[in-house]
C-alpha cells in the first residue's frame, strides 16, 4: 500500500506539471479528469494505510468503486500487446465493477471528454447508498438542500459505470401519460433516469407513476425479458434499467410523496459538500 501511495503521488507530480504546459482543450480536459481521479485514489490509498487495511473483505476495501478485468485474457502481458483497449475480445474479457456487494458489467455507453466530479467522502457514501438499491431492486433517492451534488453524484456514477442517465426536470404539467412514455423508454433501452425536483408533480399523478414503477421493478425481480406495462401491453426490458428521484425538502409548491411511492425509493441524505477538499483538488488538477 505505501509503495502505491508513493506511485501515486509520484504520478500525479508528473501531471501537475504537463498541465501547465502548452496543451490543447481536450488534452487539458482529459488530464484534469485524470489528476481529480487519482488524488481521490491518493487519499484513500492514504487511508488505508493509516488504518492498516490488509484484508480484501474489509469495508474499507469493499466500499470503494473499483473495476476488474475478467476472464480469459486477464494477465497484463497479453493486454499490452494490444494497440486500443476496445481491441480486447469482449466474449472472453469483461470489465466487471464492484461495490460492497453489487456487481455490473461495464456497459461501454460513451460519455466523451466531460469533467468528472470531485470524489469526497460524501460521494462515496451516496455510491453505496444508490448501489445497494439498485442491488434491492429500489430506485435511489438523494434528499437534501439546493447545490449539495444530488444530480451530480447520480449522473457521475452512471458515467463510472458506463451507463447513459437521463435527467428529467420535473413540473406540475407532467402527466401520468407523459410518465408513462419516459418509464417505457427508460425500460427499454436500460438507460438510468433522474427526476430532479420530484416532489413537484401533482399527488394525482405521484399516485399513479407509483403502480407505474412498481410495474417495472416487479419485472426485474422476476428477471423477465419482457412485461406487460399497464395498458401500454407487452414491453421488452434491459436489466439495468435504474430510476433515482432527487428532492428539495420544505420549499413552497412541494408535495408529500405518498407512502407506497416512498416504499419503492431508498433514500439518502446529501448534506454540504466538503469544500476544503473540492478546491484542493481543483486547484490541484489546474496546475498548483
Amino acid at each position: 500500500m505505501k509503495e502505491a501511495f508513493r506511485l501515486i503521488e509520484i504520478r500525479i507530480e508528473k501531471l501537475i506539471i504537463k498541465v501547465r504546459g502548452d496543451l490543447s482543450n481536450l488534452e487539458r480536459n482529459k488530464i484534469i479528469n485524470i489528476i481529480t481521479i487519482d488524488v481521490h485514489s491518493r487519499d484513500v490509498v492514504e487511508k488505508f494505510v493509516i488504518q492498516k487495511v490488509q484484508e480484501p473483505e474489509s469495508f474499507n476495501w469493499l466500499s470503494q468503486l473499483k473495476f476488474y478485468w475478467e476472464g480469459k485474457e486477464t494477465d497484463m502481458a497479453s493486454r499490452q500487446k494490444l494497440r486500443y483497449p476496445w481491441e480486447i475480445d469482449k466474449n472472453k474479457t469483461k470489465c466487471i465493477i464492484k461495490i460492497v456487494d453489487w456487481f455490473r458489467f461495464y456497459s461501454f455507453e460513451y460519455t466523451g471528454n466531460a469533467v468528472r466530479l470531485v470524489v469526497t467522502p460524501l460521494t462515496d457514501r451516496c455510491y453505496i447508498t444508490l448501489t445497494q438499491a439498485l442491488n434491492l431492486t429500489m430506485g435511489g433517492a438523494p434528499a437534501g438542500p439546493a447545490g449539495t451534488g444530488k444530480t451530480e453524484t447520480t449522473k457521475d456514477l452512471g458515467r463510472g459505470v458506463g451507463l447513459p442517465v437521463m435527467v428529467f426536470n420535473c413540473s406540475d404539467q407532467m402527466n401520468k401519460d407523459s410518465m408513462a412514455q419516459i418509464f417505457m423508454g427508460l425500460s427499454q433501452t436500460g438507460a438510468w433516469g433522474c427526476f430532479d425536483e420530484f416532489n413537484r408533480i401533482t399527488v394525482e399523478v405521484l399516485s399513479v407513476v407509483s403502480s407505474q414503477v412498481k410495474c417495472v421493478l416487479d419485472a426485474l425481480k422476476e428477471r423477465k425479458p419482457s412485461f406487460v406495462f399497464m395498458e401500454e401491453g407487452e414491453l421488452t426490458i434491459e436489466d439495468t434499467v435504474g430510476f433515482f428521484i432527487t428532492m428539495n425538502p420544505g420549499y413552497a409548491g412541494r408535495t408529500e410523496l405518498p407512502e407506497n411511492l416512498k416504499a419503492q425509493f431508498r433514500s439518502c441524505a446529501m448534506v454540504v459538500p466538503d469544500l476544503v477538499l473540492i478546491c484542493e483538488n481543483m486547484l490541484m488538477s489546474e496546475g498548483f
